[in-house]
């Protein structure tokens, strides 16, 4: 994304499409008592993010394989339930109460991995001080830096989904498809003149639509951050905080 994202008070209205659900965080904080709804809610968010969750997980167990297997775990036990009974609506980012719980999760799973070695005969190695700095490579970002990187990412993502479904309903399915590097910042200035061409369309004409799905991708991207915030207040500060995450990756 090369252009500002848009302010609260420029953004055109929130909008859900396409099965989004804008107020989904807002959906699970109200569903403290058991209901279908909330439940749904919650799925529909776990699963959207996940990948964050095994970017942390991978980052503090150093293991690929096991960091999944964990994530696995930790998503069945937020589901199963119990675990929504301290969110505050008022102050919900799904984005921090994901990472406050897998970080709860994971520190139960090393006591009980502790508490097994000890009691199969293993002996416990605490690393202290230069031991343990010397495990820990300052070059890589830590855990916490890892899960808001993969978060803005699978956000983007998300928000690049939803555009593509959106331009194939409407029959510009193939104009997304060429110009979608352009709406990730990844596409040279040069090549505008060439796809303009093969768009059938005037190079101000090609920029101008370019522009105008910019426009788009940016609402949809505002969209996807609404559904995981409990107040709208919020959206502009998540914005913020998931763009320093790209740009610091």
């Amino acid at each position: 994304m090369t252009e500002p994202l848009p302010s609260t008070a420029t953004a055109p209205a929130l909008r859900s499409g396409l099965g989004f659900h804008s107020t989904r965080w807002t959906r699970v904080c109200l569903a403290k008592a058991p209901s279908e709804e909330g439940r749904v809610a919650l799925a529909e968010l776990c699963e959207a993010y996940y990948e964050p969750v095994v970017a942390f997980l991978r980052c503090e167990l150093r293991d690929a394989d096991g960091a999944r297997e964990l994530a696995h775990a930790f998503f069945a036990q937020v589901l199963r339930g119990g675990t929504m009974g301290a969110v505050d609506p008022a102050r919900g980012r799904f984005r921090s109460y994901l990472l406050g719980a897998v970080k709860h999760f994971l520190s139960h799973h090393r006591m009980a991995a502790h508490t097994m070695k000890r009691g199969a005969g293993w002996s416990a190695v605490d690393y202290e001080g230069e031991e343990m700095a010397n495990l820990v490579d300052p070059a890589q970002p830590s855990p916490d830096a890892q899960y808001d990187k993969q978060w803005a990412v699978t956000l983007l993502s998300h928000a690049l989904d939803h555009l593509r479904e959106e331009c194939v309903g409407q029959g510009n399915g193939p104009f997304f498809e060429m110009v979608k590097p352009l709406l990730m910042g990844e596409g040279g200035y040069g090549e505008q003149s060439g796809l303009a061409h093969e768009a059938g369309l005037s190079l101000p004409a090609f920029r101008m639509a370019v522009q105008r799905l910019k426009r788009r991708f940016r609402q949809r991207v505002r969209e996807e951050v609404a559904g995981t915030v409990g107040d709208s207040a919020m959206v502009d500060v998540e914005l913020q905080a998931l763009y320093r995450a790209l740009l610091d990756g």
